[in-house]
Formats: structure tokens, sequence, C-alpha cells
């Protein structure tokens, strides 16, 4: 099974057709189809390590001043207490939670909304350690590999560039900023490197200088692009099936491997 990182942006995305959307639902029909998804999103990010271990995970609106309607949207995909369970195994010694109490939240379902529509896939989602450095979540992601085998798809959400104080909220369609582009555009090349699956500079993104400071104000919507790259197994193509910029500082790059 293919691992994939999706730049999820505007929650509104989740009812939207556009170009992202639109690329979405077209990469979920050339998927195989999965028997479980995995997915770290950027908006649980916690003290913890934690997976939701319950069997009809809510849908969870985390977020404010959008249309009603968006409010009223459901993800209603069932989810896996026994995907959980094997998640925690695999993730040993690193002491993880089995919570009861989250669900699912918009970087998980505004992007199943497209890419699986019928919402009947069990769903489980492992939350972002915040006290953790970016290679501690890159090491224990490697655990993670064997799901792939099982068909269970590993879903990263989040976004490459995410700098809300940038964007441009008035004006979708802005050009980006200079160093959303070349920041950006370091991830492609690192990634396009031919066999080497060198990724260090990546997880140390933070000695890549000023402009990943402004793309990666903060490590949460980053950091599921760690967990996707560690599943990389020697000789997988990395392809990049959506990209583009909404508000001149949000990369809604995918990137796919295998």
């Amino acid at each position: 099974m293919p691992a994939i990182f999706v730049g999820h942006g505007n929650p509104m995305n989740a009812l939207s057709s556009n170009a992202y959307t639109v690329a979405w639902s077209a990469l979920g029909a050339a998927l195989p189809r999965p028997k479980a998804i995995l997915c770290i999103s950027a908006h649980w990010y916690v003290p913890q390590t934690a997976v939701t271990a319950m069997s009809k995970p809510r849908t969870i609106h985390d977020f404010g001043g959008f249309p009603p309607e968006l409010y009223r949207a459901q993800y209603p995909a069932p989810g896996s207490p026994m995907l959980a369970a094997e998640v925690a195994d695999l993730l040993m010694p690193a002491v993880v939670t089995m919570d009861t109490g989250w669900g699912l939240d918009h970087g998980t379902w505004s992007i199943l909304m497209h890419l699986f529509p019928d919402a009947d896939i069990p769903v489980v989602q492992l939350s972002i350690d915040e006290t953790r450095e970016a290679v501690w979540h890159y090491d224990i992601a490697r655990r993670l590999a064997p799901l792939r085998e099982a068909g269970v798809l590993i879903l990263g959400s989040g976004n490459i560039v995410h700098n809300l104080h940038a964007y441009s909220w008035g004006n979708h369609k802005i050009e980006p900023y200079d160093w959303a582009l070349r920041f950006e555009n370091v991830v492609r090349k690192t990634l396009s490197s031919g066999d080497s699956g060198d990724f260090e500079p990546l997880i140390e993104y933070e000695k890549l200088g000023e402009d990943a400071k402004l793309s990666v104000p903060t490590p949460d919507h980053y950091l599921p692009l760690l967990y996707v790259l560690a599943q990389r197994q020697k000789g997988e193509e990395i392809s990049f099936p959506v990209d583009g910029f909404d508000g001149g500082s949000i990369s809604m790059l995918a990137v796919r491997v295998g």
C-alpha cells in the first residue's frame, strides 16, 4: 500500500470542488482500496502519543468562523480498536494512550471526503506528541512499516508550508511568497534526488535557514510529512500527485511514497 502526505489547506476544501479536491478524488480512485486508514493529522498535536480506539469516531469540527454547512458535515467512517492496538504494539516501547474521546478532526475528514467519499473504510488517528523532536517522530514512524504490507494506508495530513500570519485571507489566488516557493522547492529537490533516501535535511528542517522558519513557524503541519517519508523502502518512487499554493503561504503539495 502506498503512503500519502496531503496538504489539506482551508477546511472549506471539504465541501468545495476545486483543483485540489478534484486531484484528491483522482488520487483516491487510483489507490488500491485500503483495508484501513491510519491518519496522522496536524490537528491532533498534544503532549502525548495516542491512538483513537473507538468503534465509531465522531466527526470533530475543530475550527471557527466558517459557514454553517461546514459544521453540519459528517464523515461517519467506522473506527478500528484492533488497528489501534496494533499501532500501539508496533510503537513500543513508546507509551501509547488508547484514546476514546477524540475522533476524526478536519485534517482527516476534509481529505477523506474526497479520497474515499463513501466513508466505509475504518479510520484510526495517531496523535503527534508536541513534546518530541522531529527525529523522534521520524524514528517511531519507521516502526509502522508493517501496516503497509497488511493493506493499511498511512496518511499524513498537514502542509509543508503553513504560515497563517502571512496568509492572504481575501485573495486565495495570490502568487506564493518567494520564501515559500524556495522552501517547497528544497523539499521537492530533496525528495527527487534519486535512490539515496537521505531525508536528514528535511528531518532537521530547522537548519535550513530563514525560509524554513517562515514556512514552518510551528511543527504541527510539517511533522505529518515525516511520518510518510519514514515509510519509504529502498527503490520506492516518490511522486507529487497534487501541487499549488493557497493564499500565498500555504503549500498544497501532496507526496506519494510507492
